[in-house]
């Protein structure tokens, strides 16, 4: 910002007095921004929609969103479809809107404005949690020091994942602490620059504290005492941390939909050829998980498939439309090698090189299925790049649209409130309530946030049976578009279970990111430090202690979602 307002500076040096005084003064153009002068609620908008609106854009779409099965791609799809992520992350997003967040925090300080400085306390926390989930190991304490004179700090040392994770959950507590007066006493709020509460000092406490549920839950498995203690500790004193207590509280953006960057990702209005909408589709997994418990949100969030396939004896012709329904006979199945799918036997017919013919009115590629693009799964008839499939389900029709009252980026949402307060209860500790009724409240939430009827049917048919394995399943379903924390909780409880065909990179799903080509260059000594405290994994296979197969701190020693070597 400095090396950027300095060229500003430099580039405004243009005019000079027309009355023959010396060249002493330069005219200073008055929409500069001094970093040192900066009012904080300029930053502040920037900081929110740089943390929330690509969080929420990798969540729906990203490569996470297919190793969690909530979708796959028809094309373009290796990194989504297979696990293919060698080289396709990094992490200078997230430093980038860190220096922004430090820049908000020190003007925050000058200024005595507690409410921008609490905000960028959880921001700022938030933003280092995601590297430690994504990487592991990372510049933490000596990161976003570059201007200091000491040389070091051009190569900041790698923390410990568990000094991170523990260093955000202080820094949520502080937050907490900075916003837990009166809104009275702030000085300098804007509500138009607080682009998520609009001014509203309760909310974004709550968020602190919501996110400090969510961390120690992170720990669970590794640190369980130390979860324990933190979830009993915030549970049982709502004075002291207020937490989400309905969706009203959820930290979900309005997106303005004038531009490509904030509209809702795939929004047709700037995709007049759609492809980038039709690409992405529904994954069998969650498809499978969604009709065995009878849930109405598949309807919600997907459409049914343009053309039906059955299957049977209907005519004698092999394969014919009629009234909108492509009709395959039975008897000719077996002779063009193709099998109807089925979420027991998929994966070995699949490995037997059998064609799968799903025949559901909602359709989902399984993962790892293709072994090309995925446009061609269940015979196709047009198959092409970034076209629909009539045989597969697209997304529901609102998610073609650029806003939307339901179309939100969201950061943490109140129904994962609720489902790790169950797992909690689930798990003995003391909280308030039991775990069968956070388990209900969970489910109704995510019901009422997406306006889906029927809750009190469905909660009958799927009633709290006391296992985590509900729990977890029924917090990846409401996790849908924030695959992110789905994934967080597979790789610590190894729930929900998934299958994967043959077509994958590994035997395996993936546990992190490999670290960036750009670190390892110019930090290379730190980098090699961090590697070598990876553990490899059956899966690893010849990639090195750098693996996306690897485990980090957080999973080693517990034998989950799968054994070290």
């Amino acid at each position: 910002m400095k090396t950027l307002y300095k060229i500003f500076l430099v580039l405004s040096v243009v005019a000079f007095s027309s009355c023959g005084d010396k060249l002493t003064e330069t005219n200073v153009n008055p929409a500069g921004v001094d970093p040192e002068t900066v009012n904080p609620n300029l930053i502040l908008t920037t900081v929110i929609t740089n943390t929330i609106v690509p969080y929420q854009r990798e969540n729906y779409n990203g490569d996470v969103s297919g190793v969690m099965q909530y979708v796959q791609k028809s094309g373009w799809s290796s990194g989504l479809n297979k696990f293919d992520w060698i080289g396709n992350h990094g992490w200078g997003g997230y430093y980038g809107n860190l220096r922004n967040i430090n820049q908000l925090t020190y003007r925050a300080q000058t200024e005595g404005m507690e409410f921008q400085e609490g905000i960028a306390g959880i921001l700022h926390a938030f933003n280092f949690a995601m590297i430690a989930d994504k990487w592991g190991d990372a510049p933490y304490t000596d990161a976003l020091k570059g201007t200091e004179t000491d040389p070091e700090y051009q190569k900041p040392k790698f923390d410990s994942q568990e000094t991170i994770y523990k260093g955000i959950i202080d820094e949520l507590k502080a937050a907490s602490t900075l916003l837990s007066k009166s809104e009275g006493e702030y000085v300098g709020i804007d509500p138009s620059a607080d682009v998520l509460y609009h001014g509203d000092v309760t909310k974004w406490r709550k968020l602190a504290n919501s996110l400090l549920l969510r961390y120690y839950m992170r720990l669970a498995t590794k640190d369980p005492e130390f979860a324990k203690g933190g979830i009993q500790e915030i549970a049982n004193d709502p004075n002291k941390y207020p937490v989400f207590t309905s969706n009203e509280d959820n930290a979900a953006l309005d997106y303005i939909g004038t531009t490509e960057g904030d509209s809702w990702p795939a929004a047709i209005q700037f995709d007049a050829s759609q492809s980038n909408f039709n690409r992405i589709q529904l994954c069998a997994g969650l498809r499978d998980v969604l009709y065995e418990l009878q849930d109405p949100r598949l309807g919600t969030w997907f459409n049914k498939v343009k053309v039906q396939i059955k299957v049977g004896n209907y005519y004698p012709d092999a394969d014919i439309v009629v009234d909108g329904i492509r009709y395959l006979n039975a008897d000719s199945m077996a002779a063009n090698n193709l099998v109807v799918y089925n979420k027991d036997t998929w994966v070995t017919e699949r490995e037997n090189g059998k064609v799968l013919v799903d025949t559901f009115e909602y359709v989902g590629m399984p993962v790892g299925a293709s072994v090309g693009e995925g446009y061609t799964y269940n015979l196709n008839p047009s198959p092409a790049q970034g076209q629909a499939n009539v045989h597969v389900s697209a997304l529901a029709d609102m998610f073609k649209d650029a806003t939307g009252d339901l179309l939100k980026a969201k950061l943490m949402t109140y129904a994962e409130v609720c489902f790790i307060l169950a797992e909690a209860g689930q798990k003995g500790w003391s909280i308030p309530q039991s775990a069968q009724a956070w388990y209900e409240a969970g489910v109704k939430a995510s019901f009422d946030a997406w306006e889906v009827p029927g809750y009190d049917d469905y909660i009958a048919n799927n009633a709290y049976d006391g296992s985590l394995e509900q729990i977890i399943t029924q917090k990846w379903i409401a996790d849908w578009t924030i695959a992110h924390e789905a994934w967080a909780d597979w790789r610590r409880t190894g729930l929900p279970k998934f299958s994967w065909g043959p077509t994958v990179r590994r035997d395996n799903m993936p546990l992190r990111l490999e670290y960036d080509a750009n670190e390892i260059g110019r930090n290379t000594d730190n980098y090699n430090e961090a590697i070598s405290k990876l553990e490899q994994t059956p899966y690893t296979g010849t990639d090195g202690d750098d693996s996306s197969w690897s485990k980090f701190w957080l999973l080693q020693g517990t034998n989950l979602p799968y054994p070290s070597n």
